[in-house]
């Protein structure tokens, strides 16, 4: 395998590779599932196939100004390396941080760049996977044969973002750019500015574009939850101040948001009417005493029923506060040269829009997959536990998180995958596939997750292409709980049913 390896390296790499596990994305999710595999399983052979350049997922695709973390990187970051700088980390900050990670485990040998996975095709007779690639030009790549898949890819398209089409887009006389398609060389200096959307990507561009901008408006369909605070870990400064190693830090500091975001998750549900009053008190210290909330900063759902966006040291409402910011609650009627006229009437000038309007959901990154000669359908699918599917045999998709740190799961499920190979390789066993529980053949597959759970855009718009849950049992569905799954996950039983192995 290491002459494969590093044949790879220079250059001269054989048409055909063979390997126990490969890994599909070098990403947050990849990467910490790739230490994962290298220090749990040594033994086992693998790659990293990542279609863009260079590592990092999300953190690689999006570049708009002041892009950052939606969650404090002491649950954001793995759980094997400490995080030390502050606690909502810019994206140049974690990317630093997942290179250290690459560099600390020798993973750069492993990841292959510029590489497209255009099928994969499973055999039952031959029990492995086939993955076809495709190299930067558009060329064929290798072809990797391989036992087992490890889905890392995320669940978004990074080549197009969600764009609605306005009437009148093309008569606009300025600049329109969605956030995730931001270039370098964008210019916003002394100009207005209309960002069209309210959630975690137009809170963080709107405060760092106000700097220089002449005026940005964040134009909303419907307000959002936000959560204020400092952007700092009192316990952790604490902790180090007073000389505790940053491995003790990152842990106390870890299970301390842990415990908060589970209280905040509970009382959400529980009482969602004092939760809104504190995120109110929150945003006043930095908005002002006099801060007024209707109409533009009161949500028609509960807290966490579609993703809280955090502030960190309130840097958008201080802009509101300064008059640098201000907000506007309304539909798009249509686009005019100098700007957007809107549904009650009014029309917003702007040298510049940005649409900071989602994304496209993308399950397993848009990849073909067959299995014994079958085009599988994911939403024809029942899922277990959210990272393995009916029908599909050795693979697991690792999908995070809404309502705390997406990488909580990637360690969760890090160490189940290893777990699970170990077994097979135990047991003498080549193939896992699942088994739908006896009695529960005509249970109705049921919807990704409920819309009164969790319903933002994105997910709704598609969620029929997503696996769907086995009826009501709780281990055929993505819980969204971290606090269950940090429980439940580790507790599988891999001899149970629900796992056959030949």
């Amino acid at each position: 395998m290491d002459e494969v390896l590093e044949a790879q390296a220079r250059g001269g790499a054989q048409p055909d590779i063979d390997v126990d596990v490969v890994i599909v994305g070098a990403g947050i999710s990849g990467i910490g599932s790739a230490y994962h595999l290298k220090t749990q399983l040594p033994g086992k052979s693998f790659v990293i196939l990542e279609a863009q350049d260079s590592f990092g997922g999300t953190w690689k695709t999006h570049k708009y100004p002041g892009v950052r973390s939606d969650s404090d990187l002491y649950t954001f970051g793995y759980r094997f390396k400490p995080w030390v700088g502050p606690p909502i980390a810019t994206g140049a900050e974690i990317q630093k941080y997942l290179g250290g990670v690459i560099a600390e485990n020798g993973l750069d040998e492993n990841i292959r760049y510029q590489t497209r996975i255009e099928r994969c095709s499973w055999s039952s007779e031959t029990q492995t996977w086939t993955v076809e690639t495709q190299g930067p030009g558009g060329e064929p790549g290798p072809t990797y044969r391989c036992t087992f898949l490890w889905m890392c890819q995320g669940y978004y398209d990074h080549n197009t973002p969600y764009l609605p089409h306005w009437k009148g887009m093309e008569d606009f006389g300025g600049e329109l750019i969605h956030a995730q398609k931001w270039r370098e060389d964008t210019d916003y200096a002394g100009k207005n500015v209309v960002v069209i959307g309210s959630g975690a990507t137009a809170a963080t561009v709107i405060p760092a574009i106000a700097r220089k901008a002449a005026h940005v408006t964040m134009l909303q369909r419907s307000p959002t939850y936000f959560l204020c605070y400092p952007n700092r870990s009192d316990l952790a400064d604490r902790l180090r101040l007073i000389g505790v190693d940053e491995e003790t830090v990152h842990r106390c500091a870890r299970l301390d948001y842990l415990n908060n975001l589970k209280t905040l998750d509970y009382r959400s549900k529980a009482e969602p009417d004092a939760v809104f009053d504190e995120l109110k008190q929150a945003v006043r210290a930095y908005a002002g005493d006099d801060f007024e909330f209707a109409p533009h900063f009161t949500p028609r759902y509960r807290p966490w029923q579609q993703r809280v966006a955090f502030i960190p040291d309130g840097d958008m409402f201080v802009a509101i506060r300064e008059g640098k910011v201000s907000v506007r609650t309304d539909q798009i009627d249509h686009f005019t040269a100098d700007g957007i006229a809107l549904g009650s009437g009014e029309e917003l000038a702007a040298d510049m829009v940005v649409a900071a309007t989602g994304f496209n959901l993308s399950v397993m990154g848009g990849i073909e997959f067959v299995v014994d000669g079958r085009t599988v359908d994911w939403g024809e699918t029942a899922t277990y536990r959210g990272m393995m599917f009916t029908g599909v045999p050795n693979l697991v998709w690792v999908f995070g998180y809404f309502r705390a740190a997406w990488t909580l799961r990637v360690d969760l499920l890090g160490d189940f995958v290893c777990r699970l190979l170990a077994h097979m390789d135990e047991q003498g066993a080549r193939q896992v596939d699942l088994v739908v529980p006896e009695g529960a053949e005509g249970d109705a597959l049921m919807p990704w997750i409920e819309g009164d759970n969790f319903n933002p855009g994105y997910l709704m718009r598609e969620i029929d292409k997503l696996p769907k849950r086995l009826g009501e049992r709780p281990e055929w569905r993505h819980t969204q709980d971290y606090w269950r799954e940090a429980e439940d996950i580790p507790a599988i039983d891999l001899a149970g049913s629900e796992f056959a192995y030949r």
